[in-house]
């Protein structure tokens, strides 16, 4: 009897380690295995040519330099948002208008940020045209820092908001009625306890601009970067395995020593044991100068966007200037275009389905009481390596193992590299709204001869719907815009958006490649919006 009970429970873990197993251990192990196998056997020489190769060197250089300064900045801009919207007395209705602003930019694919800065500070850009001068020479190390901080700028203000709010102001007003300057208090009860989360919104910052391959692909020009280098080496005239899977063990460098720092800096979180609420000192100068330059930072990196919703209207930019509806048409009559937007939604559907369904089901075995927890310790693991590993190294790795077998150039792996690229924060925020439920439930509803499955989904699953949801959210955001892992997995048939933007790019048909932008841009909105009125619904209920 008891067998048949563990059955639902068992069948979990085998399907989850069938897929870390086939689609995460086995595409590390031979993209590893390849970078050291040569015909001539076991051998350190693809490395040591890397290394005396100047080009590689100069490339690593650039992605670090220009990572570093990037996300410098982002978490400069990043703390000055999140520091208006929690220690001033700004309208909350404007608050909200920030919060939400900010984060638009998560709704696109990182290649549209690219196009839309050339439109923009090009030398036949919105704004060039506009005021007479190029501000900005968008192919070079600046263009590719200003890409860099649109799209790091919602996740460092998401992680510094957060810890934000588990800061305990009551220390603040200790710090006034002990006399002390507002620098001091400002070091103290601010910046002090938020030092650990600062440096890990730094190193993620720097991680994703150092991985990405969207913006560099658009902007990049003679600068060379490790993305871009091993998108040309993989899918050039003659890819080289060899030197790809190198290169990618490379790009891994700074992944794995950001883990390392972020569960060393970890150690100096600290935890208060009540978050105290307290009236903050009125200064209407503080809450005018940091409104007014919040604002002005969301501007500057939506206005980017504006471009985007402009040119596709446009006749002939920057020729004939004459409003038109004309390309819309054009595109929505285009059958080609229609069927990789409609691969795109079904590849993001899927991925949010199956890919919340592994993020619930394991994250149950490490919040939730059980005999399997055991497992929840390698789902935990599981979590890391992942968030660890580069989009496009992903991409590489699954292009070596499964080139020429049944998966290859079809959706099922997509749809798997996307649920497997993506699954840390998923699991991280399923595993988090699990362990806020009462821990006796399960031997509860035991007692009273309820099997473990049925416990599941009468009880524990509608208690955390609103985090499945937002799980589903995340998952079909991310699949719809993500460029880096399916520019090496995408075929003829199953084209998805973002790779297509890549591939209408060497043809310059940029009203094309807007119109998909805005589709992406409008199909990730309504699905958030859908996701926040159902679980306003259900948090109602």
């Amino acid at each position: 009897m008891k067998q048949r009970k563990d059955v639902p429970q068992k069948i979990i873990i085998l399907y989850a380690i069938i897929i870390f197993g086939l689609f995460l251990v086995i595409p590390m192990v031979a993209i590893l295995g390849k970078s050291f196998l040569t015909d001539a056997g076991l051998t350190f020489e693809i490395y040591q040519r890397l290394l005396l190769e100047k080009n590689i060197g100069q490339a690593f250089l650039n992605s670090v330099v220009i990572s570093s300064v990037s996300a410098f900045i982002t978490n400069l801009f990043a703390f000055l948002i999140a520091y208006t919207i929690n220690y001033t007395n700004l309208n909350p209705k404007m608050k909200k208008v920030i919060s939400g602003l900010v984060m638009l930019p998560m709704l696109l694919p990182t290649i549209t940020y690219g196009y839309a800065l050339i439109y923009t500070f090009g030398k036949q850009g919105l704004l060039t045209k506009l005021l007479g001068v190029q501000l900005l020479d968008v192919y070079s190390a600046q263009g590719l820092i200003f890409g860099y901080i649109i799209y790091t700028l919602p996740i460092s203000f998401m992680l510094i908001n957060n810890a934000m709010n588990y800061v305990d102001k009551k220390f603040m007003v200790v710090s006034r009625l002990m006399g002390d300057s507002g620098w001091k208090t400002f070091r103290n009860t601010i910046l002090r306890p938020l030092t650990a989360n600062l440096f890990i919104s730094f190193i993620q910052s720097f991680t994703l601009s150092f991985t990405d391959y969207g913006i560099p692909a658009a902007l990049a020009g003679n600068i060379d970067l490790l993305s871009t280098r091993l998108y040309s080496v993989m899918l050039g005239s003659l890819p080289d395995f060899n030197v790809g899977s190198a290169i990618s063990i490379i790009m891994l460098i700074p992944s794995l020593v950001s883990i390392a720092l972020i569960s060393y800096l970890q150690k100096f979180n600290i935890r208060y044991g009540k978050i105290s609420q307290v009236e903050l000192k009125k200064n209407k100068v503080r809450d005018e100068i940091l409104g007014t330059l919040s604002m002005l930072i969301i501007v500057v990196v939506i206005s980017m966007f504006g471009v985007i919703f402009i040119i596709p209207f446009v006749e002939q930019w920057p020729y004939r200037m004459s409003f038109t509806m004309g390309n819309l048409v054009e595109m929505f009559s285009d059958s080609v275009l229609l069927e990789v937007y409609k691969n795109s939604l079904f590849v993001a559907f899927m991925t949010a389905v199956f890919g919340t369904l592994l993020a619930y089901s394991t994250a149950l075995f490490s919040a939730r009481r059980g005999e399997h927890r055991r497992f929840g310790k390698i789902a935990d693991s599981v979590s890391l390596i992942t968030n660890a590993i580069p989009g496009m190294v992903l991409g590489v790795a699954y292009l070596l193992v499964f080139r020429g077998t049944a998966l290859h150039n079809t959706f099922l792996i997509l749809i798997v590299c996307d649920i497997i690229h993506y699954f840390s924060s998923p699991y991280l925020m399923m595993k988090g709204g699990l362990e806020k439920l009462n821990a006796s439930w399960e031997v509860t509803a035991k007692l009273m001869g309820d099997t473990w499955l049925k416990t599941v989904l009468r009880i524990i699953t509608p208690n955390v719907m609103k985090t499945i949801l937002e799980v589903f959210e995340y998952y079909f955001v991310n699949a719809m815009v993500t460029v880096s892992a399916v520019i090496f997995l995408a075929g003829t048939k199953t084209m998805v958006v973002t790779a297509k933007i890549k591939e209408l790019q060497h043809f310059a048909k940029f009203n094309e490649i807007f119109v998909l932008s805005i589709l992406i841009f409008c199909t990730n909105l309504a699905v958030k919006t859908i996701v926040r009125i159902v679980g306003k619904k259900i948090g109602g209920k």
